[in-house]
């Protein structure tokens, strides 16, 4: 099963997280004021290395110059002392801010003031771009989600008043003006408005509504002013949900990052260790023995051993990765989701309001003479009141006005063939040959020429006739079956529609697989065939009728974010502007991100490699080992970074 993502993330870990996070929260804190300190350092260390190279001094000396470069270091390494004593008090003892402790303390033991104080000031200021880095992203995150106004227009007796739209309630009337962003949900009380949705789906495109349509926090009304009343409290809007979402997206942590974490922890200790034997083994084995000089390459070696650029950039490349989701209307509920579609090898969809637009139109009638069409039209009507499924839109829309006088007795939903009830004491069925064929109906039909949806009716064991239904395949449904086949994965189609439908939709879509009159049990046993060949499965639909197959499937992605609280709630990715266009962009989003995440592994693995080598054997000094720690982070962060601006 997958995990829900409003849970809160368990603690494994979290000191650990907690030192890492804590050093980078700079919301509250301006730019000058997160680079004061080590603008400070830099100045005192400056003056010092000119007196050391450029000005004979006989004043600069022995303990002067001790004290001149400790004051340098102040700023810039307390903070770091600071972190690795909180660490060692919790249990973690081999921390990156104890590596650089020992081999910045270690360096002032044996003289080497300027490189002490350069590898705590270097690696200050990565700390600073990389906590600049991360609240970036964060806040394009939340700048692009949480578009709530703070306050709304409410009216009272017909006379306008502001208020706080925290403190607005459900069924409040709301004056929504040109220009104006909603600050709640709501159905639209006016005859017709257009909105832009940008800030809920992607999409610039303004989106008309008209009277009874629900309108969303965050959209923006485009003309005259409307009146909206409100159906959802300010914490209950769906914007606060998918904000919540996003921003705990980061507690679900991909295999990799995992592994990196763990890897963290093993592989600290150890260089520490492989530093004291640098240390001291050598006095067993070589001439000429010199402290000082081994001591110095150990320190060397703790400096480039801090696990910094892989343990801060690789999770920065997996929220930028779910940052460019949410950028163009995809939620992404956790980077292990990206992990998976990167490696995802077959899609696996719904039809209705997936791949078509899951807007049916009756499309002809056809009724038995001895029946009087009507009447029997009414009672339909009626009877499909009853369900919210599309197709009973679809027959409300043609037969109009349900008369509230005909009474139903015994309504039945009858699960994947349709509905029964009791009129007058007759029995009428309405659904698919399924249930026809349930009853015991016989009739007389050549379905193969009839492509649209059938709905048959039945009155007291006797044949009527048949509605047909179409649904329109949706306009960039082509265009997303294409992407996804150059992206090497197989595309398969699974609908409770009649299989003709399905068929027809499919061919026209030039879709793999196509599998039609299922039942929901029907769907999990195709997707189980699937994995049965060691092959990964992302589903895409509504995310609440299937769900099963949802449960089932490596990633669940729901289309219609902005239609059902259950379905944001369930999927572990939510599309939000019902594009299908979207599946094959998510996918190369969690394909972009994988392939930075691994740059950033091999790159900051090879040149750590190559520099502790080096720093063993004596031919790297502090300064090399400041560029193979704090140098590859920075290099690493910007990689990261850079998949926030990429276009999919």
């Amino acid at each position: 099963m997958k995990e829900n993502l409003s849970k809160k993330p368990n603690n494994e870990h979290n000191h650990n997280e907690h030192n890492h996070e804590h050093s980078h929260d700079v919301k509250d804190q301006s730019v000058f004021r997160m680079f004061l300190p080590a603008v400070i350092s830099f100045s005192i260390l400056l003056f010092g290395i000119v007196f050391d190279n450029f000005i004979e001094n006989t004043w600069f000396n022995g303990w002067v110059r001790f004290v001149w470069y400790l004051i340098a270091y102040i700023p810039v390494g307390l903070p770091v002392l600071k972190e690795a004593y909180e660490s060692i008090v919790h249990g973690d003892i081999f921390s990156e801010f104890f590596l650089m402790g020992i081999a910045t303390i270690g360096a002032f033991v044996i003289g080497e003031y300027p490189e002490g104080v350069a590898v705590m000031l270097f690696y200050s200021v990565g700390e600073v771009f990389q906590a600049m880095a991360v609240t970036k992203a964060q806040s394009n995150i939340k700048s692009l989600l949480d578009q709530r106004p703070d306050e709304v227009t409410v009216l009272e007796n017909g006379q306008p008043r502001v208020v706080k739209a925290v403190n607005a309630k459900v069924d409040d009337i709301i004056q929504l003006k040109s220009g104006e962003k909603l600050g709640l949900d709501g159905k639209l009380l006016s005859e017709k408005a257009s909105f832009n949705t940008s800030a809920l789906t992607g999409e610039s495109k303004p989106d008309t509504k008209i009277k009874g349509e629900t309108v969303l926090a965050g959209m923006i009304n485009l003309n005259s002013v409307s009146q909206v009343k409100v159906t959802a409290t300010y914490k209950d809007s769906k914007l606060s949900k998918i904000l919540e979402l996003v921003q705990n997206a980061t507690a679900q942590k991909a295999p990799t990052e995992l592994f990196i974490r763990k890897f963290a922890k093993v592989y600290t200790p150890i260089v520490v260790f492989l530093a004291i034997g640098i240390t001291f083994l050598p006095y067993f084995f070589v001439e000429g023995y010199e402290f000082k000089n081994w001591l110095y390459r150990a320190l060397v070696f703790l400096v480039i051993s801090c696990p910094c650029a892989l343990v801060i950039s690789i999770p920065l490349g997996y929220f930028g990765g779910i940052g460019a989701g949410s950028r163009n209307g995809i939620l992404i509920k956790g980077s292990n989701f990206l992990d998976i579609l990167a490696n995802i090898q077959n899609v696996v969809m719904d039809k209705t309001g997936t791949m078509t637009e899951g807007v049916f139109k009756v499309q002809e009638v056809l009724f038995n003479n001895d029946f009087n069409k009507d009447e029997i039209l009414q009672w339909i009507n009626v009877l499909e009141s009853k369900t919210t499924h599309p197709i009973a839109t679809a027959i409300h829309d043609f037969v109009g006005e349900i008369d509230h006088s005909i009474q139903l007795e015994n309504v039945e939903e009858i699960a994947g063939q349709g509905l029964k009830a009791e009129i007058n004491g007759k029995e009428l069925l309405v659904g698919n040959l399924k249930l026809m064929k349930n009853f015991n109906i016989s009739y007389d039909l050549n379905t193969e020429n009839i492509v649209y949806t059938l709905i048959a009716i039945a009155v007291d064991k006797k044949f009527v006739g048949y509605l047909t239904i179409a649904d329109s395949i949706k306009e960039d449904a082509q265009q997303t079956i294409s992407k996804l086949k150059s992206l090497n994965v197989k595309t398969t189609m699974l609908s409770g529609d009649k299989s003709s439908v399905v068929d027809f939709v499919a061919e026209n879509l030039q879709i793999e697989n196509a599998f039609g009159d299922l039942l929901p049990e029907d769907k999990v046993n195709k997707v189980k065939e699937i994995k049965a060949k060691n092959q990964s499965v992302a589903f895409v639909g509504d995310g609440i009728n299937d769900a099963p197959v949802v449960a089932l499937s490596d990633v669940g992605i729901a289309m219609g974010g902005l239609g059902s609280d259950a379905t944001i709630e369930t999927a572990d990715i939510v599309i939000q502007d019902d594009k299908p266009i979207k599946i094959p962009m998510a996918i190369n989003i969690g394909k972009q991100t994988k392939k930075i995440v691994w740059q950033n592994i091999t790159l900051a693995f090879v040149v750590k490699a190559v520099v502790l080598i080096l720093g063993a054997g004596g031919l790297a000094t502090m300064w090399e080992a400041v560029f193979a720690d704090v140098g590859v982070a920075l290099l690493a962060i910007l990689n990261a970074v850079r998949i926030q601006r990429m276009k999919f």
